[in-house]
């Protein structure tokens, strides 16, 4: 008979354990959410956007020396 440490867990033969991956099925539904998270953290802002925010700060400026 095995002895167990107080903080290991016994498991099924061929069952990995659980802290191997805490997420289990839902681990690659993470790792496609962070890389495309991180995808669109490393886009550009597209030009017009760019422009767009320009004219609101400079509005906004304008404004607040009113």
């Amino acid at each position: 008979m095995k002895t167990l440490d107080k903080n290991t867990t016994a498991s099924a033969p061929g069952r990995e354990s659980r802290t191997a991956d805490p997420l289990g099925p839902n681990s690659e539904i993470g790792r496609k959410l962070k890389q495309y998270y991180d995808d669109l953290v490393h886009d550009e802002v597209p030009d017009r956007f760019a422009e767009l925010l320009g004219q609101l700060e400079r509005a906004e400026t304008a404004q607040d020396k009113d």
